[in-house]
């Protein structure tokens, strides 16, 4: 496994590390909450990590030179995760098939 991949493992372990931190400090809390507020924390997070400048790599940037092509680039990643996640499917799905 590469030290990119390490990294990206690493950081997806501790967001929801935190976010179950955050939930057993707080019992009563609506868990919806504490995932859409780590949700923009790592939005925020990201664009900031993803924003060209005056050094950025023509071919390491390309395809997140503008605004709208960062907002695509995103929303690929969550929904490749996603679509990787254990949790995606529910058994309470409306569209979840019964045998």
């Amino acid at each position: 496994m590469s030290e990119d991949e390490l990294l990206f493992d690493d950081a997806a372990d501790q967001v929801v590390d935190l976010g179950n931190t955050i939930a057993d400090a707080n019992p009563e809390a609506d868990i919806w909450a504490i995932a859409d507020g780590l949700i923009a924390g790592a939005v925020h997070f990201w664009l900031y990590a993803h924003q060209p400048d005056e050094h950025a790599d023509a071919e390491e940037m390309d395809g997140l030179m503008t605004a709208n092509q960062r907002i695509e680039a995103l929303m690929s990643l969550f929904r490749d995760s996603a679509i990787d996640s254990e949790y995606l499917h529910s058994p309470h799905d409306l569209d979840a098939g019964r045998a």
